[in-house]
């Protein structure tokens, strides 16, 4: 047995309290969110599970914090129907754990593994985050910066990384373009203005007037409420970063300069089978015949595209847009509240681990 081998089976080993499968092996137990039917909040349950086992190019995580967003919610209810087509399960979930975000310490690492070692405070995307334990890949994971809590740490993988990339990677954001972001001030929304602001961009904001002193309070320049403004209105934007996902592409090409560019981010209010997918993807296809960008994009999960945000919240410059906090078994409260829109920002959930 090799060093990394020995530390592994060492730290897995004094995990959680034991018990005794049906062939008289031990396993380590923990505390999770699981279900085992698509729905609402109501089919999760809180239960206590098998520990699971890191692969060759995992880590184990020992879950401190693990944030809420929309990507849940979809793996809870399996809605649109193209997630359980896209590997989740057709008729029951694959992976009855919910969770993707994560902020937590490596306690067992892999034998490919050598980015990270036990002990080492991360945070990033893993597997089943809604529990005591999680695995994640490495590639998936990055060092949490002393100075941010571990439930700050929680909220920037997901949502952090998908406004990164939108506005940077597919949206080319360049200072002094102006910006619009529609869905202001939701988890990527509170991500993308900050990021927006921090670049010198001149932000727009749409959410609803309750929240406007929320979006103009991470950066937005203007803060326009959705039921009543109507943002092609205002002077042509460069950049539409698109969360909301109501309104019809010739509407959003409208408010656009003559070459800028629309970012379509994620499938929301499209319907039961393919989500907003069909909007995308006839944007897309429209694109090569007008002087407008019009594009969408999957958000990349790695570690190594999150490098101008994980410098910003080094820095200081960019803050977890935190709303409020849950404990595990109130998961099904934070995922309520996500849905019917009472966030500003995110919700995160707060895990203590078993002794």
């Amino acid at each position: 047995m090799n060093a990394t081998t020995a530390t592994t089976a060492t730290s897995a080993a004094s995990i959680a309290a034991a018990s005794t499968r049906t062939d008289g092996t031990s396993r380590e137990q923990m505390r999770a969110i699981v279900q085992d039917r698509y729905g609402d909040a109501d089919v999760l349950e809180l239960r206590t599970v098998e520990v699971p086992t890191p692969a060759d190019d995992e880590v184990l995580v020992r879950v401190a914090a693990a944030g809420v967003d929309r990507g849940v919610w979809h793996l809870m209810t399996g809605l649109p129907y193209a997630v359980r087509l896209a590997g989740y399960g057709i008729r029951r979930p694959k992976y009855p754990t919910l969770g993707l975000d994560l902020a937590g310490t490596v306690v067992a690492v892999g034998t490919d593994v050598t980015d990270f070692a036990v002990g080492d405070e991360v945070y990033g995307i893993g597997t089943g985050t809604f529990a005591e334990y999680a695995t994640a890949k490495a590639t998936k994971l990055a060092h949490r910066p002393d100075h941010v809590t571990p439930e700050q740490a929680a909220t920037l993988a997901v949502s952090g990384a998908t406004a990164e990339q939108a506005l940077f990677d597919i949206g080319h954001a360049e200072a002094g373009q102006r910006v619009l972001i529609l869905g202001a001030s939701g988890g990527v929304g509170s991500f993308a203005v900050q990021l927006a602001h921090a670049h010198g961009l001149h932000v727009t904001g749409v959410a609803s007037a309750t929240k406007a002193d929320h979006v103009t309070g991470l950066g937005a320049d203007v803060a326009l409420d959705y039921r009543s403004d109507d943002f092609t209105d205002e002077e042509p934007f460069d950049l539409i970063i698109d969360i909301g996902g109501r309104n019809r592409v010739s509407t959003l090409r409208s408010a656009l300069t003559e070459t800028g560019t629309l970012v379509i981010v994620g499938g929301e209010d499209g319907g039961r089978v393919t989500g907003g997918v069909g909007r995308q993807v006839r944007a897309v296809m429209r694109s090569p015949f007008v002087s407008q960008r019009l594009t969408m994009f999957i958000s990349d999960e790695s570690a190594a595209k999150r490098t101008r945000l994980h410098e910003l919240v080094e820095q200081g410059r960019i803050v977890a847009p935190i709303d409020r906090t849950f404990p595990l078994e109130r998961v099904a409260s934070a995922i309520d509240d996500l849905a019917a829109g009472r966030l500003r920002g995110k919700a995160v959930i707060t895990i203590g681990a078993a002794s």
